[in-house]
C-alpha cells in the first residue's frame, strides 16, 4: 500500500535500535498479534526486557479478522468446555473494566427456530451462562416475544420467540496496538515490518537475525524465545528453530461479509445454522452490518487468505433464512478473512467439525537449552490470561519475581475515571463522550465520538495545541485530519494507508463507494 507522502514520518517516529549495535535483551517475542503484544505488555511490565518483531503490521492478520467479540463462547457449552467459558466470561469483565473506549456492552438476541434444541434447553444453558462466573457490568438473559420487540421487525414472521444476552464487542485490531503501546510505555522495543529470518539457539542464549522493511538487520541476542506467530507457529518452529511443533494445529479460515445495515436497533443476532456452527449479524460502524464467521479447514498460503464464493453464499443464505429482506453476494461491500491456529487433540479425528475443535490455548515450554515457549491457539477473549500465564511460566527461568499486575490495570487510554480499571468508566462511556464534545466543540460532535471510541483519554495527547479545525491540518480523506495521520504514525507504528484506513480505524470503510 502507498504511504501517506505528504505526512510519512516513519523513519522519523518509528521505535527503532541502532541498526550498527546488536539488541541485548531476556525475551524476544516473535509475532505482533494479540498474544505476542499481550506477552509482551506483561512481561515488560515485569521489568523484563523485551524486544517483539513482527513480519508485517501489528494485527495485520489473525488478530484483526475475528468477529470482534469479548464473549464467553455461548456455543461452547454445548461442547461442554465449561472451564474455558468460565475463563472467558471472567476475562469479559476484567477488559471492559480496562478499555471501555474500545471494548462496550452488547446485547444479543437468537431468535428461536423449530428446528432447534427445545426452548427450555437453550434457557438453560443461558442460565448456565449467566452464572459461570462473577457478572457485574451485563445484564442478565430472558426471554422474549419477537412480535413485541425491536429486533423482532426485521425477521421473518415464522420467528415468534427468542432469548436475549449480553457480550462485549471489541475493536480487535486496536486492541493489539494499546498492549504494544502499554508494552513500549513499560520499556519494550516494539519491531514492526521486521522478519525473524534465522534464529540459533546455544546452551543459555538465542542469537537472532531480523530484516526490517528498510533492507537492514538487526541482530538480537536473547536469554529466551517467545514463538507467538499464531498460524505459523508449527512452521517457525520446524523452519528456523528447526525443533518439533509438539502440538497438532488445525487451521481454521474464518470469513466475515459487510452489508449495508439490515436493522436499525442497537440489538446483534446470533443465529445457529443446521450445521451447528453459529454465525453472527452485528451493528457496525453506525452504517453496516457485519455478518460472520465461517469454520472451514485451511490449507493454503497463510499469507494470503481471502474469502470465497460458497462462504458468501453460505453466510448470505443463512441470514436469508432469518431476515424478511434478503442480500445476495451484490450487496457485500467488504469483506475480510483470518486463519485460526486451532489446537488439535492427538485423540480427535480429522473429520470434526471445524466449529468443534477447541478455542483453548495451550502453552510449550522447552528448556533443554536456552528457554523456548511457544504458544498455540487461543482466542481474543482470553488472551491477556494467556500473557499472564506466560510469562508466570518464563519469569522464573530469567531470575524475575515480580508478580501479574495486567488485571488491575488500564490499557492505554482506558484509564477515563481514575487510573484504576472500575465500573464507572463502563456505565458511563456515553457521558464521557459528552463531556468531550464539549470540551473539543470546535470539532464535529460525531469526529470527537469517534475519537473517544479510538483513543479514550488518549485524544489529549492527539489534539495537544489545537484548538480549531484549522490546527487539525489537511482533511487527507472524509474524516481524517493530518493531525490523526501524524498520531498514528508517531504512536502507533502506522506507516501506510491500509495501517490507518483498516486497522488503527475503519475509515476505509466509509470510503467505499456502493
Amino acid at each position: 500500500m502507498d504511504k501517506f507522502p505528504a505526512y510519512n514520518s516513519y523513519k522519523q517516529f518509528r521505535d527503532r535500535p541502532d541498526m550498527h549495535q546488536q539488541l541485548q535483551c531476556d525475551v524476544l517475542i516473535v509475532g505482533g498479534g494479540i498474544n505476542g503484544a499481550g506477552i509482551a505488555r506483561d512481561a515488560a511490565g515485569r521489568g523484563l526486557s523485551v524486544v517483539l518483531c513482527e513480519k508485517d503490521d501489528l494485527a495485520s492478520h489473525t488478530s484483526s479478522a475475528s468477529t470482534k467479540l469479548i464473549h464467553g463462547g455461548l456455543r461452547y457449552l454445548e461442547q461442554y468446555e465449561f472451564s474455558l467459558v468460565r475463563k472467558a466470561l471472567i476475562e469479559r469483565e476484567v477488559l471492559m473494566r480496562s478499555a471501555p473506549h474500545i471494548i462496550h456492552p452488547l446485547r444479543f438476541v437468537m431468535p428461536h427456530d423449530q428446528g432447534q434444541r427445545p426452548a427450555w434447553m437453550i434457557r438453560a444453558g443461558m442460565f448456565i451462562y449467566d452464572h459461570l462466573a462473577k457478572r457485574e457490568l451485563l445484564p442478565g438473559s430472558h426471554g422474549i416475544k419477537l412480535r413485541k420487540h425491536a429486533a423482532g421487525a426485521p425477521l421473518k414472521d415464522s420467528f415468534t420467540k427468542g432469548f436475549a444476552y449480553s457480550d462485549g464487542w471489541v475493536d480487535d485490531a486496536r486492541l493489539v496496538v494499546l498492549n504494544a503501546i502499554s508494552a513500549r510505555e513499560n520499556g519494550a522495543t516494539i519491531l514492526t515490518r521486521t522478519a525473524c529470518t534465522t534464529v540459533t539457539r546455544t546452551a543459555d542464549r538465542w542469537n537472532a537475525t531480523l530484516h526490517n522493511a528498510n533492507d537492514e538487520t538487526i541482530e538480537v541476542n536473547a536469554k529466551l524465545l517467545i514463538n507467538a506467530t499464531g498460524p505459523w507457529a508449527a512452521s517457525f518452529l520446524h523452519d528456523s528453530v528447526h525443533g518439533r511443533a509438539g502440538k497438532k494445529l488445525r487451521l481454521i479460515k474464518g470469513s466475515h461479509i459487510v452489508v449495508k445495515k439490515l436493522f436499525d436497533h442497537p440489538y446483534a443476532y446470533i443465529f445457529q445454522h443446521p450445521d451447528g456452527r453459529i454465525v453472527f449479524a452485528i451493528p457496525y460502524e453506525h452504517d453496516y452490518t457485519l455478518i460472520g464467521t465461517t469454520d472451514i479447514d485451511y490449507h493454503g498460503d497463510t499469507d494470503k487468505v481471502a474469502i470465497n464464493a460458497e462462504e458468501i453464499d453460505y453466510l448470505c443464505e443463512l441470514v436469508n433464512h432469518y431476515f424478511e429482506k434478503p442480500i445476495t453476494s451484490a450487496d457485500v461491500v467488504w469483506s475480510y478473512s483470518g486463519v485460526r491456529p486451532l489446537v488439535e487433540d492427538e485423540k480427535e479425528d480429522d473429520s470434526e467439525s471445524a466449529s468443534e475443535v477447541t478455542r483453548d490455548y495451550k502453552l510449550a515450554f522447552d528448556t533443554d537449552a536456552a528457554p523456548l515457549l511457544t504458544v498455540f491457539g487461543g482466542k481474543i477473549t482470553t488472551f491477556r490470561k494467556l500473557a499472564e500465564e506466560a510469562v508466570d511460566l518464563i519469569a522464573p527461568v530469567l531470575n524475575n519475581h515480580h508478580g501479574a499486575w495486567t488485571a488491575d490495570a488500564c490499557l492505554p487510554g482506558g484509564d477515563i475515571y481514575g487510573s484504576k480499571p472500575n465500573k464507572r468508566a463502563v456505565m458511563e462511556f456515553d457521558d464521557y463522550v459528552r463531556d468531550l464534545q464539549q470540551e473539543y466543540a470546535w470539532l464535529p460532535p460525531a469526529l470527537v465520538e469517534r475519537y473517544a471510541r479510538a483513543y479514550g483519554t488518549r485524544i489529549k495527547l492527539m489534539l495537544a495545541d489545537r484548538s480549531s479545525l484549522a490546527d487539525m491540518g489537511e482533511e487527507i480523506a472524509p474524516g481524517l485530519f493530518a493531525a490523526e495521520v501524524a498520531y498514528l504514525q508517531r504512536h502507533e507504528w502506522a506507516t501506510c494507508d491500509e495501517d490507518i484506513l483498516w486497522r488503527r480505524s475503519k475509515l476505509g470503510l466509509h470510503l467505499i463507494r456502493v
